[in-house]
């Protein structure tokens, strides 16, 4: 049965009219759907999203936001299976699938429980300390992100239909900015699936999530600065994308994420009989064979010292001899179809251009075996590596990719010698070290690290739990410089700050208190009864604070807290050596036994609201307390974010002071609240 793929804008299904495009299986080569956008009304479009979609987004939360997410991710591994029977058409297997399907409904899980550890309940971010810009303390500074006003485009690549889409609307949802998606046309089917999947939950807000089912037709002119487009494909498409007279004209946002030539290397320590060696070897037809070597990270490249050429080829070539090519379905195959037959016969024609400075040392770009399927009217091709002997005058293995089960293995001549080798690639997503010489792999990140985004240093001691060379993941930056688009995406909350505003916000400490809803030294306090920790987290208001009465520390407190713990550092038991450091004027109380008593002079022992101390922030030690000094403490409720419908977590800032009013130590004391 073929399916008539839907646009889903202005809030409803439509088909698209005209001419629509077919859209066959990689494996059979049979129609499995048709659509196009023909009909739509782009400009109406990003309207919606920005009118409508954007203001219920930023209604929410960022916690609410979160939320919604995590049903998101919910609502895909429910309907999992669904999925998997699509993903068989797009050629690729089922652990190709598990990546793509449940890696995405994962990093949809990731990004909202990051969110909802990391995020305040509140529509502002708050970006680093208040920045002290004139001498009274009377006009302050503080960065903060707010949500763009307009919309995310994104623009999807063919080989992970899900995963490329629920790893973009991850970032934008939770920032707050709707969405446009607009996936690959080779494999539309199942991103259209997942994406009705989402919009089946109801907990999507109006407008904030759009599919388009074909081209972008206009879209482009009716773009603004408050836009962005986040971009994964070909560095053609982008360059052609990005060059759009708008996107110069409006300084629209480009998140670019292309394909690069990835690479890998074996360094100097590794021999053949090394753990490490068995792993390179391992990851390199990994690489090749999973999603058929249709992945933006997959090895390209690979590097080995010239001595080890002979070896390194002889074991690749042996273990991909064992790989079984066919239908994606039959579980006896390792590895299913190229996308398209477009794709294989440009994956041909690009393993003819590298074979211009290269020679095939296994495999064959026309003859194959494959099972359950026709080798002719699937998109199918072997894995392929190559072998370069000169990549010192080579030009093509550089800058040339096969987007498919294709790899070039290559020597080196010194650990100089493979970074430069490296680095001819311009740019990549990802590339891999195996060694178990940390020195080597220090050096490699210094000379390589600014060509790739991302430099995984595998050996036997990591190897076990690695995710492997080809593995984006939702807390690390997916992006790279140079060739590969120099852009990023995911990387925890720093993807979420791509679709956000930060601006630098002036003004007394009152008015700062006021924007970021957290109290800011200098802004008003509350000091009447009670205590603030009789307080439940619903009821407790920023500001509210409490100054502590006066403790004289004495010679004994300082002798009995060294014996009690064992402390007997010099600087607070040995008078003449104490007074020989710089820092101190004799002996000194610890650190830990103001920290002590400043808890003994603030806290309320009686049971009430406050559940929990679970730790301190930004701890700083200022001042040196003597025998005989008296300390007291403000203790200050700084800002406040619930964690669930049972409590909430309260930041307090804490000062302690001296006799003299000079401060001894400064920290935030962090406690969960009952609602």
């Amino acid at each position: 049965m073929t399916i008539t793929l839907k646009n889903y804008a202005l809030g409803k299904w439509t088909e698209g009219t005209g001419a629509l495009a077919d859209v066959p299986s990689a494996v059979t080569g049979e129609i499995v759907a048709r659509g196009g956008s023909g009909g739509l009304d782009f400009a109406a479009m990003a309207t919606y999203a920005r009118e409508v979609g954007g203001k219920n987004l930023r209604r929410l939360t960022f916690q609410g936001r979160a939320a919604i997410v995590k049903a998101l991710a919910q609502a895909v591994m429910e309907k999992k299976e669904e999925l998997y029977q699509l993903n068989f058409h797009t050629g690729a297997t089922r652990k190709d699938g598990w990546i793509d399907i449940e890696g995405g409904a994962g990093t949809l899980f990731s990004m909202a429980s990051k969110a909802k550890r990391e995020l305040p309940d509140d529509f502002i971010l708050v970006d680093g300390a208040v920045e002290q810009v004139s001498k009274e303390g009377t006009f302050l500074a503080q960065h903060v992100y707010t949500p763009l006003k307009g919309v995310a485009l994104h623009i999807n690549a063919f080989n992970f239909p899900v995963w490329g889409m629920l790893e973009k609307l991850s970032v934008s949802l939770i920032a707050g900015v709707p969405a446009i998606v607009k996936p690959a046309t080779a494999t539309c089917y199942l991103a259209e699936a997942a994406f009705r999947v989402l919009i089946e939950t109801g907990k999507v807000p109006e407008g904030a999530l759009q599919f388009i089912a074909g081209s972008t037709g206009d879209l482009f002119d009716h773009l603004t600065g408050q836009d962005v487009v986040s971009f994964t494909g070909s560095a053609s498409t982008a360059a052609k994308l990005k060059s759009h007279p708008v996107i110069i004209r409006e300084s629209v946002r480009f998140v670019s994420e292309q394909d690069s030539l990835n690479a890998t290397m074996l360094a100097p320590d590794a021999g053949a009989d090394s753990p490490e060696f068995q792993l390179f070897v391992k990851e390199i037809v990994r690489e090749m064979t999973v999603k058929a070597g249709q992945k933006c990270t997959a090895i390209r490249r690979a590097f080995v010292p010239a001595a080890m050429i002979d070896t390194a080829q002889k074991a690749i070539s042996e273990q991909l001899a064992k790989t079984t090519i066919g239908d994606p379905a039959n579980e006896a195959v390792r590895m299913g179809a190229l996308v398209s037959l477009a794709q294989r016969e440009d994956v041909r024609a690009k393993v003819a251009a590298l074979k211009s400075e290269a020679r095939v040392v296994f495999g064959d770009a026309a003859a194959i075996e494959v099972i359950g399927a026709n080798a002719v009217s699937g998109a199918f091709v072997a894995p392929m590596l190559l072998r370069c002997d000169d990549p010192w005058r080579a030009k093509a293995v550089h800058e040339v990719e096969a987007f498919g089960p294709v790899a070039t293995l290559m020597p080196y001549k010194s650990l100089d010698d493979a970074m430069t080798l490296l680095n001819r690639g311009g740019g990549s997503l990802v590339m891999s070290l195996f060694t178990h010489d940390p020195d080597i792999a220090r050096e490699v990140v210094i000379g390589a690290g600014s060509f790739h985004g991302r430099v995984i240093i595998i050996d036997r001691d990591c190897a076990k739990e690695s995710t492997g060379h080809g593995s984006p993941l939702p807390v690390l930056v997916h992006g790279g410089p140079g060739r590969a688009g120099g852009g990023e995406e995911m990387g925890g909350m720093r993807g979420v700050r791509h679709y956000m505003q930060r601006t630098a916000i002036q003004g007394s400490p009152e008015t700062l208190r006021a924007v970021t809803g957290q109290w800011v030294k200098g802004s008003g306090v509350e000091a009447k009864s009670p205590h603030p920790f009789r307080y439940r987290f619903s009821e407790l208001e920023i500001g509210k604070t409490i100054q502590t009465p006066a403790r004289t520390i004495t010679m004994d407190d300082i002798e009995h807290f060294a014996h009690f713990t064992g402390d007997t550092f010099y600087a607070h038991m040995d008078e003449a050596a104490a007074k020989a450091n710089p820092f101190f004027p004799g002996r000194v109380a610890h650190g830990y036994l103001i920290l002590s008593f400043a808890a003994g002079l603030f806290v309320d022992p009686a049971p009430g609201p406050v559940l929990a101390n679970y730790g301190l922030d930004e701890l700083r030690f200022l001042t040196p307390v003597s025998a005989g000094d008296a300390i007291k403490v403000r203790l200050t409720a700084k800002s406040k974010k619930k964690r669930n419908d049972d409590y909430g977590e309260v930041k307090w800032d804490v000062l302690v002071t001296n006799q003299k009013d000079e401060a001894v130590a400064t920290y935030e004391l962090l406690t969960m609240n009952a609602i």
